[in-house]
């Protein structure tokens, strides 16, 4: 009998234990991005269909998964955004079809997620780096505004976007 009862304490024990632990994903600024979370359709600045994104949290809430895929079908990509405890600051892993990547950091300002590459060198040798801000709007779209900016100054827009939940 006191066999039973130190395997029953042992047990309920160990599911208590296992109920205590705490979400390392669960704090505020582990959901700044989840405006971003759900089905979209993206739509041109002109409204022609841009394509489709998908982001979904995985891993306990810890990453938000984007799967990207163009309206013709032929440029895919597929990201994933974290909040880097350690750095302060959320990243993003970019990865495409097309072998192109970036890997842009930064932190939510308002209503705007904006990350930015590290400075580098294009084929000309001036500097240049990459950033894109998130923008969550009123109505609950995200406008996503790509640019490229080099000498500091010259800004290029690479993507402008506007998605619209589609669930």
């Amino acid at each position: 009998m006191k066999k039973n009862i130190l395997v029953v304490a042992l047990i309920f024990t160990t599911v208590l234990s296992a109920q205590n632990n705490t979400c390392k994903c669960c704090a505020d600024k582990n959901s700044e991005f989840d405006f971003w979370v759900g089905t979209w359709t993206v739509t041109n600045p002109d409204g022609t269909a841009a394509g489709t994104n998908v982001i979904d949290k995985i891993q306990d809430n810890c990453i938000l998964r984007e799967n990207w895929k163009s309206a013709k079908g032929k440029f895919t990509g597929t990201s994933t955004n974290f909040y880097n405890n350690k750095a302060k600051q959320w990243e993003q892993l970019w990865i495409d079809n097309q072998g192109g990547s970036l890997h842009l950091k930064g932190n939510r300002v308002a209503n705007q997620m904006i990350l930015q590459t590290d400075e580098e060198k294009n084929k000309e040798g001036r500097p240049f780096y990459h950033r894109v801000t998130w923008t969550l709007n009123e109505d609950g779209s995200v406008r996503q505004y790509w640019e490229t900016i080099t000498n500091g100054k010259d800004i290029t827009v690479a993507f402008d976007g506007l998605y619209k939940k589609t669930e």
